[in-house]
């Protein structure tokens, strides 16, 4: 094992997609990154099989070599009388190869070599960029939309993948998670106890699933980002309480968004809206700036720390994407460098919008023409939400 020197790479957590490990920088109160830990066979047997299922096999292709998991923080371990997460883990299936994208549209930098810029950028965009965001977010939230409209008992999450990647390329868009840094899919679909980054393939959504769908979209130039957790069938109540409190935590953390406020604020703010149901919060795992780059240098974790004073300027956009566990905020990866799950295996989930800060306040970016969202359309207790405030 080595230790990690880290960088300051964005994305909820080490850009999107980071591979090999999840380095803990973000976990400022831990003020040191872990060492990496080896798990490709250590997940334990929860059940009737093992979780995460060892090496993923891709459609055609031998085993993936087991590689480090993320360096997943030391946390002081609480007593917890939670019932067993109400479904077996999730295991892997196989995945289809890369979809194609049109010549006539246009691509990311990474779209070719997987690899992205590592240029700096702008923390205030120009009101073209902005334009062109409103574009790029409508185009995610309408994908998210046409995604949601799928998810049912029997579908695989790989033809949910092909749903959300023929709805963006339709609108002229690039899948902006297609082959950056070489993920292999045009979505992301974490069922359950999977946190972030799972890889679409052939496994069915069962009734009593939790699933959430990220999607993000590049066009005229810029990338939108959006996500939000879905209910497949009769879903039990606990994970229920757990999408509504999670999509809560997310509104109550862009509720702060405005000129002059901190990047901690945020942070407080989804801390404060969890908090009295017991949950945790990821830490690993945080919203980004984003614009003409995926992922930029902008930073937005979802837990209180006092050094996180950026203060916001107008101009600025980023996400805000708290990804919320019913059990304890611990975290490990897969062996296919992507997928990651809670250490316990109990339940988590995720609401994800981008957003830009205006003059007066913030607005949402990843909505529809007539301002809503997949979030809205889908809530499991629906509320009226405002594109702008």
């Amino acid at each position: 094992m080595r230790r990690l020197r880290m960088p300051m790479w964005p994305r909820a957590a080490v850009a999107l997609f980071g591979r090999r490990a999840i380095p803990n920088h973000f976990d400022q109160s831990m003020g040191r990154v872990e060492n990496l830990v080896r798990i490709s066979s250590r997940l334990a047997d929860r059940s009737s099989g093992r979780a995460g299922s060892g090496p993923r096999c891709t459609a055609g292709s031998a085993p993936l070599v087991p590689t480090y998991a993320g360096a997943v923080a030391k946390r002081k371990k609480r007593s917890s009388s939670l019932a067993p997460p109400p479904s077996p883990p999730v295991t892997a299936g196989l995945v289809s190869p890369m979809r194609t994208v049109p010549a006539g549209i246009i691509r990311p930098d990474y779209a070719l070599s997987g690899i992205p810029s590592s240029r700096q950028s702008r923390a205030i965009r120009t009101d073209d960029e902005i334009a062109a965001m409103r574009i790029a977010g409508r185009v995610a939230a309408d994908a998210l939309i046409e995604v949601g409209r799928h998810v049912q008992p029997g579908i695989t999450t790989d033809e949910l993948d092909r749903i959300g990647h023929d709805a963006m390329v339709s609108a002229g868009s690039y899948p902006s998670t297609l082959n950056y840094r070489g993920y292999p899919k045009s979505l992301c679909t974490s069922v359950n106890e999977i946190v972030c980054h799972g890889i679409p393939d052939s496994r069915r959504l069962v009734d009593g699933d939790i699933v959430n769908v990220d999607v993000t979209a590049f066009i005229e130039g810029v990338h939108g980002d959006t996500s939000a957790t879905f209910l497949v069938g009769d879903v039990d109540p606990t994970s229920v309480a757990l999408v509504a409190h999670t999509r809560d935590a997310m509104h109550a953390g862009i509720a702060v968004v405005r000129p002059g406020a901190r990047i901690s604020d945020i942070g407080k703010a989804i801390e404060a809206s969890v908090g009295p149901y017991g949950h945790s919060i990821v830490r690993e795992f945080i919203g980004h700036g984003i614009g003409e780059q995926f992922h930029t240098s902008l930073q937005i974790p979802h837990y209180y720390d006092p050094r996180n004073d950026t203060v916001l300027l107008a101009g600025m956009t980023f996400t805000i994407e708290p990804m919320v566990n019913v059990g304890a905020a611990g975290v490990v990866m897969w062996d296919d460098d992507w997928t990651v799950s809670t250490a316990d295996l109990q339940r988590t989930a995720q609401f994800e919008h981008t957003i830009l800060v205006t003059e007066d306040g913030h607005e949402l970016l990843t909505v529809t023409e007539d301002g809503t969202a997949a979030e809205v359309l889908f809530a499991v207790e629906p509320v009226q939400a405002d594109a702008r405030s």
